[in-house]
């Protein structure tokens, strides 16, 4: 199953606010072209029902009955398809019987009535009526329509004024794009802005992070620094907490070396014993006081590792450790004309201490010491993942692929000509895990036995 990312808190807040502030720049942004393309079209509606209104006062009765249009002085009323229209009419169901027309209409139908014909403009005479319409020319009109009762005349006269509405439409569509780009820089300033304030607010939790890293990694022993009100309570607590964990490591090494010295006390009086008394009684309880003895120091490392905590402070450089071991590993097995080949970089550190890299690291140098032919080699790199790796290799005999998970047994010994215990590797494998590390088998490029110890690495 694929894990879940999580959110940051400055990811989180950046992403509300941007949420927020685009949800009220979208609202306002709608509300404003809403409101300016009403206004607009309203003050169109005032212009033609002006015209609406010149046309019913310029609409003269001749003694017979007949209907005179007024002379309009609108240029564009009398250029054929303008865009300026005019009619007087009178109803006829649901369409009209022209009375006069503007000759800007030429041939083409007569103006439109609203949607519910005439019937609506019945039912507020001396009033327009706004809607849209098309025009002869398949242009977007805005027509005012009026219903008046003329003296002389039984049937009510309709006067309709109709006006090309592109310009408004395109003045509206220019403001809602210069809306809309000035909204998407003020929002982008104000994303900006909430980026700079969280930064900036949460900076000292930056820093109270990297103060616990410092903690966590040995750089420092405590969390310093001077933070708000709302940090320093927590400041405060991971310092006690720290403090509180180096006292219990501590009594628990006190522990550790009380016990040891409770146990090795009488296992050397047996030993001292058994020398002075020679026999083949002396010479088992020998045996068995080594090897008790072997396996009490075994315990106790892993009693010692297992109280350390994970998040101590505790830092050794690892190229000190091998160069050690191998010169004394040179010394001891000089019979073998034997050097080891040991390489690991300037400032590579690991997260522990020294005695116990000493102990893994030594416990492997030496069991390819004790089986190669002539050649080891040992190498620490740093991995991705805040680890190491010490690589040790050999040109013994090796092991087979059955054997290799055996031999990290406790007391698995696959040659009992072999002088020791069998706990080499075990101990090593105990000690990793505790670290949180791991031990693994392989086989060597010299031919023998590859063994990786990974371990946790110490920021430099």
């Amino acid at each position: 199953m694929k894990r879940r990312r999580r959110l940051s808190l400055v990811r989180r807040l950046v992403v509300l606010h941007a949420v927020l502030s685009l949800a009220v720049l979208a609202a306002g942004g709608l509300a404003l072209s809403l409101f300016f393309s009403q206004q607009a079209t309203l003050r169109f509606d005032d212009r033609i029902s002006q015209d609406v209104l010149n046309l019913v006062a310029g609409t003269s009765v001749d003694p017979d009955g007949t209907v005179d249009a007024p002379a309009l002085t609108d240029e564009r009323a009398l250029r054929v398809y303008s865009g300026k229209y005019w009619e007087i009419a009178s109803p006829a169901g649901a369409a009209l019987k022209s009375i006069a027309r503007s000759r800007s209409l030429w041939d083409a139908p007569d103006i439109a009535l609203p949607p519910g014909g005439s019937a609506i403009l019945a039912k507020s005479p001396g009033h327009p009526v706004f809607y849209d319409g098309v025009g002869p020319v398949r242009e977007p009109l805005r027509i005012a329509a009026q219903q008046v009762r003329l003296s002389g005349v039984k049937a009510p006269v309709l006067f309709l004024v109709a006006e090309d509405r592109t310009p408004i439409d395109q003045d509206i569509r220019t403001f809602e794009t210069a809306t809309g780009l000035a909204l998407v820089v003020l929002a982008a300033m104000l994303i900006a802005g909430v980026m700079l304030q969280v930064r900036v607010g949460l900076r000292p939790l930056f820093s109270l992070r990297r103060e616990v890293a410092a903690v966590r990694t040995g750089k420092s022993d405590r969390v310093g620094g001077e933070y708000p009100a709302e940090l320093a309570p927590l400041a405060s607590e991971l310092n006690a907490l720290v403090a509180h964990n180096q006292e219990v490591v501590e009594r628990q090494r006190t522990h550790v070396g009380n016990l040891a010295h409770a146990l090795k006390t009488p296992l050397t009086v047996m030993a001292t014993e058994a020398q002075a008394t020679p026999g083949a009684l002396a010479d088992v309880v020998r045996r068995q006081t080594d090897l008790m003895r072997q396996h009490v120091d075994h315990h106790l490392r892993r009693a010692r590792a297992a109280a350390r905590p994970q998040g101590g402070g505790e830092r050794t450089e690892v190229a000190p450790v091998l160069e050690e071991l191998a010169l004394t590993l040179e010394r001891i097995f000089a019979d073998k004309g034997l050097v080891v080949d040991w390489r690991a970089p300037d400032g590579l550190y690991f997260h522990g201490e020294r005695q116990d890299l000493q102990e893994m690291a030594g416990n492997v140098l030496e069991n390819a010491c004790k089986w190669c032919r002539g050649k080891v080699r040992a190498e620490a790199t740093a991995h991705a993942g805040d680890q190491l790796v010490i690589a040790v290799e050999d040109d013994g005999p090796g092991l087979a692929e059955e054997d290799r998970a055996q031999v990290i047994e406790r007391g698995a010994r696959l040659d009992e000509s072999a002088p020791g215990s069998g706990l080499g590797l075990a101990i090593v494998d105990e000690l990793a895990k505790a670290y949180g590390g791991r031990l693994d088998l392989g086989k060597s490029a010299l031919g023998g036995l590859r063994v990786e110890i990974a371990l946790p690495r110490a920021e430099t």
